[in-house]
């Protein structure tokens, strides 16, 4: 019997390494008293911009560049919080939100961003301010021996108050002070949370959105698997019942003929030649098939070159003429090719079927404006129209693979026609490093 293995512990600093990295925190607190000015001289700006816009109009003029100014600092603070305390808070984005309000800099991040640079100019002034005196005063008594006999003969005083003659006095402070330099760091990770608190209520994504966000990603995926399951598996059944069905049942009848062939050969060769002959157009019929059952199933040409050209020779084969577009696609990872040859092979099949097109056009290229950057694939006829998912015409099984990779597709049908369908699917790298070639690097 295996011996049972102890569960892996998370490491966790001791008291001396949360003391070290205390002083990051005492770091980020003394920068408080910088940021803190910096966050001033952006609140009385956007004050006075408001100001002067209702009064003259004219304010924004000021309150438009302070805005964004804001936000700017508001990232660079997240930024600052994140390399100095280790809290990570992701900044609010604008969703839902008009493009117009955005560059007038009225969004929620951009508001948000406004309110915190009000707070932190009071609460990053107090805390800079407090934590250097308490730093300077301390290390000022803890190098008191070190210039105590060069004080003038009226002595020292604490605070220009408290006089300090007697040694005991002296020793007593600089205990004090040493205990109060120790407790600095750990002190100042209790009073960071609070910027973290300020940063994450007006900066960082509300909660109760990301719940919502990540209950309807769990969502999203539990349904892409099953619909993902669903298609793999009748891609199977498709595929076993064709071979059952068609290449299966000619390979028989060859085995047949041949095995008759061979019987006839020795007293009857025009009989074994006239069986050889119908095994040989035999075979070139189950060959026919095999490629028809491989539809969808990736073909040599795109493994070897490319989904351009596993288009062109899909357009070629095509009963309906296609006109093919293709810009600047290169080399993709296999699975988004794979999945958008099947896409653009079960939509110009749809159209060879069902369409009563006279021609279509296939349209692929890659949009590196998303993010990720994403393989674009329009197919368009003068068909009918009044294409249906709920028809069985193939489109439920393509949203099924499309979806897989967290794809979009768009179906435009009216009765009448024309049809056109627009597919988004996310690239990947080729290497795992998530860099997708530009065209200059795809024409090396």
């Amino acid at each position: 019997m295996s011996p049972v293995l102890p569960p892996l512990a998370l490491h966790r600093p001791g008291l001396l390494g949360l003391w070290l990295q205390g002083w990051q925190h005492v770091a980020f607190l003394v920068l408080n008293l910088l940021t803190g000015l910096v966050a001033l001289v952006l609140a009385v700006c956007l004050v006075l911009g408001a100001v002067l816009l209702v009064a003259l109009g004219a304010g924004f003029l000021l309150l438009w560049p302070s805005l964004w100014l804001a936000l700017l600092f508001a990232k660079a603070q997240l930024g600052l919080l994140e390399a100095f305390t280790g809290r990570r808070i992701t900044l609010r984005g604008s969703p839902g939100e008009p493009a117009w309000v955005t560059t007038l800099g009225m969004s929620r991040a951009h508001r948000g961003a406004a309110a915190y640079s009000g707070l932190h100019a009071l609460w990053g002034l107090l805390t800079g301010s407090l934590v250097s005196s308490v730093l300077a005063s301390c290390l000022a008594v803890l190098a008191l021996p070190l210039y105590a006999g060069r004080v003038r003969d009226e002595g020292m005083r604490l605070f220009g108050v408290v006089p300090l003659e007697s040694t005991g006095a002296s020793t007593v402070l600089w205990l004090v002070a040493l205990a109060m330099l120790l407790l600095v760091p750990l002190a100042a990770r209790q009073v960071t949370l609070v910027d973290t608190q300020l940063a994450r209520s007006l900066l960082g994504q509300d909660p109760e959105e990301e719940i919502a966000h990540l209950s309807e990603r769990v969502e999203t995926l539990t349904t892409s698997r099953t619909e993902t399951v669903d298609s793999v598996e009748a891609e199977r059944r498709r595929i076993e019942r064709d071979l059952h069905d068609g290449p299966q049942q000619r390979l028989v009848a060859i085995a047949m003929d041949l095995g008759m062939a061979r019987e006839r050969l020795t007293h009857d060769p025009e009989g074994a030649r006239e069986l050889l002959d119908k095994a040989h157009l035999a075979s070139k019929e189950a060959i026919v098939e095999m490629r028809h059952v491989a539809r969808g199933i990736t073909p040599p040409i795109l493994a070897d070159r490319g989904l351009d050209a596993a288009v062109s020779a899909l357009a070629a084969r095509s009963a309906v003429p296609v006109t093919v577009e293709a810009s600047g696609v290169g080399r993709l990872d296999p699975t988004t090719e794979a999945i958008g040859y099947y896409c653009v092979s079960e939509l110009l099949t749809n159209i060879a079927k069902h369409s009563r097109a006279t021609r279509a056009r296939v349209r692929i290229g890659l949009d590196r404006v998303l993010v990720p950057p994403a393989l674009v694939i329009e197919v368009r006829d003068d068909g009918v129209g009044g294409a249906d998912p709920r028809l069985g015409t193939g489109l439920v099984g393509l949203r099924q693979r499309v979806i897989s990779v967290d794809g979009t597709i768009a179906l435009d049908s009216p009765a009448g026609g024309p049809t056109g369908v627009l597919i988004h699917l996310p690239v990947r790298s080729t290497q795992g490093s998530g860099h997708v070639p530009t065209p200059t690097e795809e024409t090396r």
